[in-house]
């Protein structure tokens, strides 16, 4: 039986390939990819998807030669010393060339019949001459990737807010469009700085309980609506969706009472909403929106 699995390089680039069942591999396994261009490459199984669907056109996919044996990973470490010289290459032919690019990484397959280097960029690069002089000096072909600013960040890795490796260094595959509604729907702080991540967009786990918030905010009242509780009436500040309670400021005696959300009555919601006429509000809004914008994805 054939199974499909997803193996991944260095570079943090996926393939789908499949194997032979008899190979024995299993996650973490490193093995010999032979790609749909006939390119070798080295990689570790990340994923076993499962049996290969009888409607997979195995003309067009990649799939695993054999499991890699203590030759294949010497020769994999011998080309990841002749990738980080011909990184240094790249740079210098970058500078010389003036090119507004970033260089992240580089790759040699297996094989050493493609030298991959991924960058990132602001716009399009005019890399045409980049190439020649590459090919030239590593006497191989040569492919460029731009790549985004998420992916930059899976490539380089690093450490959230909450002290794990990046979602995006562990196990995300594909990022999801996100935008700053979904921050509003949880009841977050939008300041970018609480809701941007190290690649300076919005958190790629905001996707995760978005679905849980928008069903826990149904039957929440909205702050700012004016409302009748044990202590009398007042004015709802604040609220947990987690919790399910409200922060109410009583009107008579200012205090503030922690509520169930069920021991509250609204009247006349419509009446009481939080001001925000003024001038010098409306412009710190538009600078905020605007700097908010600036974190979500682009198409």
């Amino acid at each position: 039986m054939e199974l499909l699995l997803i193996i991944q390089l260095e570079t943090g680039t996926n393939f789908e390939a499949y194997a032979n069942e008899s190979l024995g591999l299993k996650i973490g396994d490193y093995c010999i990819l032979v790609r749909k261009d006939k390119i070798l490459d080295y990689g570790r199984v990340s994923k076993i998807v499962g049996p290969l669907p009888p409607e997979a056109d195995k003309t067009e996919m990649s799939y695993i030669d054999r499991k890699a044996n203590i030759h294949d990973k010497s020769k994999a470490n011998e080309n990841v010393m002749l990738a980080k010289s011909a990184y240094r290459s790249a740079v210098i032919q970058i500078e010389k060339l003036n090119l507004p690019m970033k260089l992240l990484t580089a790759h040699y397959s297996y094989d050493k019949k493609l030298a991959l280097f991924i960058f990132t960029a602001e716009g399009r690069v005019d890399f045409r001459q980049l190439v020649k002089d590459m090919s030239q000096i590593l006497n191989t072909k040569i492919e460029l990737r731009q790549i985004g600013v998420r992916d930059e960040a899976a490539i380089l890795g690093g450490l959230g807010v909450c002290g794990q490796v990046l979602c995006c260094k562990r196990y995300l595959k594909n990022f999801d469009p996100m935008n700053v509604k979904m921050a509003k729907e949880q009841d977050l702080s939008l300041n970018p700085a609480n809701i941007s991540g190290m690649c300076d967009r919005l958190k790629c786990c905001l996707k995760y309980e978005h679905e849980g918030y928008v069903e826990l905010e149904k039957n929440m009242p909205r702050r700012g609506a004016c409302c009748e509780c044990s202590e009398g009436t007042g004015k709802i500040i604040d609220r947990n969706l987690l919790t399910q309670t409200v922060k109410v400021l009583i009107d008579e005696s200012g205090k503030c009472l922690v509520c169930p959300k069920e021991e509250v009555r609204i009247v006349y919601p419509d009446k009481y909403k939080v001001s925000t006429s003024s001038k010098h509000s409306n412009e710190e809004d538009d600078d905020l929106t605007a700097e908010l914008v600036k974190l979500e994805d682009k198409p």
